[in-house]
């Protein structure tokens, strides 16, 4: 039997957040045009443009927060930004909104 090795499917975010954009907040299509010009979107992308539409709302972002997964290349990105500024643990956990613990683990990993 001949399987074939199929690519991890991601959802067209470029799309969906275009159209949400365009229909619940169009004042804040112009903050969020530099981002959704881009070809392809990262996690990090998405996580700003999220914040530009929704705000930085705590409780809300709790409560999804265990829902999100990052990919390689964005925690990289995130250990990057750590290391370029000069920030603690638990300063880039605050501002990513993740958890101190995953940062440390994250860090640890790349070690």
């Amino acid at each position: 039997m001949d399987r074939k090795v199929h690519e991890r499917i991601r959802p067209d975010y470029k799309r969906i957040y275009s159209d949400l954009i365009e229909l619940k907040h169009p004042e804040k299509k112009e903050k969020c045009k530099t981002i959704l010009s881009k070809e392809q979107l990262s996690s990090i992308d998405i996580i700003r443009i999220n914040i530009i539409i929704f705000g930085n709302n705590a409780k809300k972002i709790s409560l999804n927060q265990r829902h999100r997964s990052y990919d390689n290349e964005t925690v990289q990105k995130i250990l990057d930004y750590q290391k370029d500024n000069s920030l603690s643990n638990s300063e880039v956990a605050s501002h990513f909104n993740i958890s101190r613990n995953t940062i440390r683990k994250w860090r640890k990993n790349t070690v």
